[in-house]
């Protein structure tokens, strides 16, 4: 989509030269600055000389090697992203104030920050030869933070070159050299990384694609000086998020979750930003369908208010970047895509600046898509949305209304990026309140993407809602483990997803056929009826959900009953039945609270209601039916 409609020779034609590379207003724009916003202003400068002075956190090597001793990644990171945070606020509020008196705090912060060994995350220095532990200065790799620090650097060289200057010309030549070996070398010289996917084994790649491009071509426009050079970077650039776009479902869906389309579908967003912006607009693919599909995701996977559809490694509660969100509406003119960044601009506990590390972001949101804080504020909640790639189906009772009952379904196969074996699984809200759900994803640990990954219960088909497992045998990962048959339709009465889950279970677990249907019938309730054969009586089948509500068990119904969740949120009212009748029902807790990412959405736990069929016949039906109070 880019390298090949835009040759060598009319980019070379279109790229500014790093001296003309002027984006956003500098330090020394006085006017740019000083127009903005008053209430903007006193943010960006109160968090800044809230930092004066304030001691740098150090990065020692005990903590590198916490990865690899216990596994944790959270007490590294702590420390890492806090420097990046300082480093932001302290130069948005000078570039605000227009003094001097964040200068020496600013420049503390990029000394210590250059005086790192490794620019990256603990979890990711295995990408070096030498292997996990800590960092090879010797052989500098780029992961996502590397070139994420490096980006925040060049944007604070590039906005406070000026005033920087005044204390010490070496400070630009010591961030020009540091961004120059950390990630312009390697990756001019390096084909072999692999989110860069220049490998044919290995050409599908995640987040990390765009993540990382963005922030390189945010260093190469910034940095890189000469021009064969600068060129040669920018296409190769090019060449490597063509991979990402070439690879993602055609309909758009991010298969990683909406917690990563904020570094999926957005970073490609940056991406071509930075590209359309370097060449006065002519590399351009906005109008391609496939792109603003990709931008129609996030507010085609949104619940309601700050609920999203959380399959894969997502939360269920997510926070886009509303400056981002609203760009891209206007970028591939969406109405809907606008109106849902300004209502996440404008939502209650948002304020007037964009809560990003980010700088590129930062600075597009206050000089870029400032009309986020006046547009339309509103959540599109479509109706009826399916994604025929993904598998993934949203309805809803009525459009534009959490009002009623909203159901989230998906398919799909298990060796999607972030995967969890949740083929078949699905989602209920009742009046925009969580009922049946998917618990996310905990806290990253080394366990999370090791060959253990799905030894941990949020990753298991025995945790996603009224997945089978038969004779103690769960849903396998891998791409062969999927979704077959499926079919979808919707009209003004229902939504219906109907797929063979068979083929998402090993062989030993002796299922010929499970085909479910999940329906939605708007105004009365959510049905989940499975039609299935085994290869033989006798077997044991379990299924289960996981809801946040307390449960009252009375015969073949459930009452659910409200339970208050974090940040005064509530669970959902409702009730469930069941057939046969002679299903067992038993119920246990499922602790959260001890980790912070899943107690952010749940608090201290959820209650997983299991149903047991005991000596079941070869081939049976199950039928669960959900409604609202």
């Amino acid at each position: 989509m880019l390298s090949q409609r835009f040759s060598a020779d009319v980019v070379e034609s279109s790229l500014k030269s790093h001296s003309d590379w002027h984006p956003y207003p500098c330090f020394t724009d006085r006017a740019s600055w000083d127009a903005l916003p008053g209430d903007c202003r006193e943010t960006l400068v109160s968090q800044a000389d809230a930092l004066i002075d304030t001691p740098w956190p150090p990065l020692p090597a005990r903590r590198i090697l916490d990865y690899v001793r216990d596994g944790d990644r959270s007490r590294y990171e702590a420390l890492h992203f806090g420097r990046r945070k300082m480093l932001s606020r302290l130069v948005l509020g000078a570039c605000v104030s227009g003094g001097t008196d964040h200068l020496d705090s600013i420049v503390d912060g990029i000394w210590a920050i250059c005086e790192e060994s490794f620019w990256g995350v603990p979890a990711h220095i295995a990408l070096q030869r030498a292997g996990a532990g800590l960092p090879d200065t010797s052989e500098p790799v780029v992961d996502l933070f590397v070139a994420e620090t490096a980006a925040l650097l060049a944007w604070a060289l590039h906005l406070m070159r000026v005033p920087l200057a005044d204390v010490s010309p070496l400070i630009a030549e010591r961030v020009e050299r540091e961004i120059e070996i950390r990630v312009l070398t390697p990756c001019r010289e390096r084909d072999d990384f692999w989110w860069m996917a220049f490998n044919p084994k290995r050409l599908r790649v995640n987040n990390w694609n765009p993540w990382i491009n963005s922030n390189w071509l945010t260093c190469i426009l910034a940095v890189e000086r000469d021009d064969d050079r600068r060129l040669e970077a920018v296409l190769k650039s090019m060449r490597s998020i063509d991979r990402f776009i070439d690879t993602y479902p055609g309909d758009g869906g991010c298969d990683e979750g909406p917690s990563y389309w904020g570094h999926a579908g957005a970073s490609l967003f940056d991406c071509l930003e930075l590209l359309s912006g370097a060449t006065d607009g002519t590399v351009d693919v906005y109008a391609e369908t496939l792109i603003g599909d990709i931008g129609r995701y996030i507010h085609r996977a949104q619940i309601c208010d700050r609920y999203f559809v959380d399959f894969a490694d997502a939360s269920a509660l997510v926070a886009p970047p509303p400056g981002v969100v609203y760009g891209y509406g206007c970028r591939v003119n969406d109405p809907e895509l606008k109106h849902l960044g300004a209502w996440l601009a404008q939502a209650p506990g948002s304020g007037p600046v964009e809560k990003t590390v980010n700088m590129g972001r930062k600075l597009a949101a206050l000089f870029k898509f400032a009309a986020v804080a006046e547009d339309e504020a509103r959540q599109p909640l479509t109706r009826d949305v399916w994604l025929p790639d993904t598998q993934i189906m949203v309805a809803r009772d009525r459009e534009g209304t959490p009002t009623g009952l909203t159901l989230a379904a998906k398919g799909g196969h298990n060796a999607e990026s972030h995967n969890h074996n949740d083929v078949g699984s699905f989602l209920v809200y009742a009046d925009g309140c969580p009922l049946i759900v998917d618990a996310g994803v905990g806290q990253y640990t080394a366990q999370t993407f090791s060959s253990k990954r799905y030894e941990l219960w949020t990753m298991q088909s025995a945790f996603h809602s009224l997945l089978p497992t038969v004779d103690r045998i769960q849903q396998a990962p891998g791409d062969t483990h999927r979704a077959t048959e499926v079919t979808y339709s919707a009209d003004d009465g229902f939504a219906h997803l109907t797929m063979e889950l068979a083929p998402a279970y090993p062989k030993e677990a002796g299922i010929r056929s499970w085909i479910r249907t999940i329906a939605l019938e708007r105004g009365k309730d959510v049905a989940i009826h499975d039609q299935v054969e085994l290869d033989r009586s006798g077997r044991t089948v379990e299924l289960s959900f996981l809801t946040p509500s307390g449960v009252a068990v009375e015969k073949d119904t459930l009452t659910f009953h409200a339970r208050t969740l974090p940040e005064g949120r509530v669970s959902g009212t409702g009730h469930a039945t069941f057939a046969p009748s002679t299903l067992a029902v038993s119920m246990e807790s499922v602790p959260t609270g001890q980790d912070s990412r899943l107690a952010t959405s749940w608090g201290t736990e959820l209650q997983r209601v299991i149903f047991a069929y005991q000596d079941t016949p070869k081939s049976f039906q199950l039928t669960f039916r959900i409604a609202p109070s």
